[in-house]
This record gives structure tokens, C-alpha cells and sequence, in this order.
């Protein structure tokens, strides 16, 4: 996996601790889950664009 789509992958996975700890400290918010499913579609198509 290269360096950008790992990092993604960090990025992603950071991101959804973030979104979840948030979530159970002070209630949901939409627009965090769908900020993160976005950043999860892009790393997806990251790591699908790379694989041959």
C-alpha cells in the first residue's frame, strides 16, 4: 500500500474514533458520520484505484 493511501487509511480510522467518542460524549451529529462515510468512500476509492 503506498505512503498517500495508508495515511488515508490512519486518516480514516483516526477520524472514526474522533466521530465515535464524540458521538458518546455529547450526542450524534449527523453531518460528522456523513463527513466520515465521505472520507471512507474516498479512501476506498483509493485503495480500489490502486490495486491493478
Amino acid at each position: 500500500m503506498p505512503g498517500s493511501t495508508k495515511a488515508m487509511g490512519v486518516l480514516t480510522m483516526g477520524g472514526l474514533v474522533v466521530v465515535t467518542a464524540y458521538t458518546v460524549a455529547l450526542g450524534s451529529n449527523g453531518w460528522l458520520w456523513f463527513g466520515w462515510v465521505v472520507l471512507g468512500l474516498i479512501t476506498l476509492g483509493m485503495v480500489a484505484s490502486r490495486n491493478p
